[in-house]
This record gives structure tokens, C-alpha cells and sequence, in this order.
């Protein structure tokens, strides 16, 4: 990775990683794009985004190698946007900022309003949190099957089944507990404040790395979520596959099925994602702020309905 402090306004290459299914993407996309070209920046794009866009002046890459050859990349969209671009981000050690096209965007850096704020990466005048992620692997008869990368969460649960999972889990070999649930997520601090925070788990500031369990909907007298010291390793396993029909899932994306042989580690990953911010805001004021809004929101869209 080249040094950014070394680097001339004109050296600088960006990727833009933009949803193009958000209401406003294409033309904060566009916005993202001329205030870049304004300050000498080169521009990497992704194949998929040419249709939208070629009439810029952009390179279009496949996404690996625009992420490999960029000094910075921009993700523009929701926070889903973010995470699935920051995957790309922590594979080839790139810092990424967030700018947000969605509704919350707890991971953005920006608003769509903050635009001139772009300056800052010129200058350096930003930091990087540096987030930490979940390597999952899923085992089957003791054999290693695949293995991913959370920024957020890991979901193990019942599928299309309505029956509940019996579901075991350990913390370095030693039994912990048996739940029946819909399910449990293992989250990382980033992710307390995604599906674990809606299954009534802790929120967790994003610089105390842990790992955090939250059983959904357990049907026990103990169901309160565990955070666990960043160095552990969790593993889980279904007692009833037959029944429940589980599924695992790594931030949200498609689930993969689990039989009766299967085992889910997860632990802390090597891999980490640098979330740049240029504003000064603390991770309280920022979900402080981001609630506020949803409330807001939400309020507004109450009052609309009543009075249709």
C-alpha cells in the first residue's frame, strides 16, 4: 500500500463503490465524482457501473483489481453498501470511507450535504478507525468447508422451518449453554448496533474489541446476551437439523445450510476494515445522533399515514 502522506494531490487514485439501487445514488455518485476530479484525483470504477457512467472520465476495472490499485476507496450507498464493500477494503488493506445514500448509515463517514468535506482526505485531515472482523469457519465431519469474513455479524438459525434450534455452544472447547431459540449472532462491536441491538443485545463501543452473543427469541430462563474477551473462540452446533432446518449467514448475505455434522467457529480475524473519518464526531454522538434520526423519521412517517 503506498504512503498517503507522501502522495501529491494529483497522485491520488480512488475507487467509488456505488449502489446503484438507492433513490439518490446516481446523483451522489456524480457529486462524489466532479468534487474528486475538481481536486486532480484519478477515478476507479467497477465493470458493473459503466453503464451508468461511461461518459466519465473513469477506469473501469473489475473490483479487485480497482480496489488494489486505489489509495482510497468510497462506498456510497447504506450501511450494507459499506460492509460489503469493506470486505474488498480489508482483503487488499485499503482504507474506505462511507457515504451515505440509505436511511441510518452508522458506518458512514458523510453525508450526502458534506460533500465539500472530500478535501480532507487531500489534506489529511481525517483519521481511520480501525474495525475489527470475524473469521467464521464452517466445518462438516470435522473436515474445513469454506471459510468468510464479518465485519457485522454471524447468524446461525432455524431456515423455512417455524420449529425452534437446539443450538450448543462452546468458548475454547468448554461448554456454555444450550439454547433453544430462533437463533444466536455473534457480533462484533461494529455489529452491536445491527441485528444484535433489534434481538436486545448490548451496544458495545466499536473500540473495546469482543465478541458478542445474542440468542434470538430463546425459549429459556437464561437468555441474555455474553460478550467474550477478543481472543476467544466460539463454536456452535445444531442438535436438531432435522427439525429446525438451519442456516448460517455472514452480514446479511445468502444463508448456507447446516446438517447434523456441521460445526460454526467463529473467532477474531486477522483481517481488520479502516473506516476513514473526516469528522470529529465519537461513536456515542454518532448513535446517539443516528437514533434520533430513525425516531424522527419514523414519527414523520406515522403523521403522513394519519393523515391519508
Amino acid at each position: 500500500m503506498r504512503n498517503l502522506t507522501t502522495l501529491s494531490v494529483i497522485d491520488m487514485i480512488v475507487e467509488i463503490h456505488s449502489n446503484m439501487t438507492r433513490k439518490n445514488a446516481y446523483e451522489l455518485t456524480l457529486g462524489v465524482y466532479r468534487q474528486l476530479r475538481k481536486l486532480g484525483a484519478k477515478i476507479l470504477m467497477s465493470f458493473e457501473l459503466k453503464e451508468y457512467f461511461s461518459d466519465l472520465e473513469v477506469s473501469f476495472l473489475d473490483e479487485n483489481t480497482a480496489v488494489a490499485m486505489c489509495d482510497i476507496m468510497i462506498a456510497i450507498g447504506g450501511d450494507g453498501t459499506i460492509i460489503h464493500a469493506s470486505h474488498f477494503a480489508a482483503e487488499h488493506d485499503k482504507p474506505i470511507l462511507g457515504i451515505n445514500a440509505g436511511r441510518l448509515g452508522f458506518l458512514a463517514g458523510l453525508e450526502k450535504e458534506e460533500l465539500s468535506l472530500l478535501e480532507n482526505l487531500f489534506s489529511g485531515k481525517y483519521t481511520t478507525d480501525k474495525r475489527m472482523m470475524l473469521k467464521v469457519s464452517h466445518y462438516e465431519n470435522g473436515e474445513l468447508n469454506c471459510v468468510h469474513h464479518c465485519l457485522n455479524d454471524c447468524t446461525i438459525g432455524r431456515g423455512v422451518s417455524l420449529r425452534l434450534c437446539e443450538l450448543e455452544v462452546k468458548c475454547d472447547s468448554r461448554k456454555i449453554n444450550d439454547y433453544f431459540a430462533d437463533g444466536i449472532i455473534l457480533a462484533t462491536p461494529t455489529g452491536s448496533t445491527a441485528y444484535s441491538l433489534s434481538a436486545g443485545g448490548p451496544v458495545v463501543d466499536t473500540a473495546i474489541e469482543s465478541l458478542i452473543l445474542t440468542p434470538i427469541c430463546t425459549h429459556s430462563l437464561f437468555s441474555r446476551s455474553m460478550i467474550f474477551k477478543p481472543d476467544s473462540k466460539i463454536s456452535v452446533s445444531v442438535k436438531n437439523p432435522d427439525v429446525c432446518l438451519p442456516i448460517y449467514s455472514c452480514d446479511g448475505e445468502i444463508g448456507i445450510s447446516l446438517s447434523e455434522n456441521s460445526v460454526i467457529e467463529i473467532e477474531r480475524a486477522e483481517k481488520y476494515v479502516k473506516l476513514i473519518r473526516i469528522k470529529s464526531d465519537g461513536f456515542v454522538e454518532i448513535f446517539s445522533q443516528k437514533l434520533m434520526e430513525r425516531y424522527s423519521n419514523t414519527k414523520g412517517d406515522n403523521n403522513e399515514e394519519s393523515k391519508t
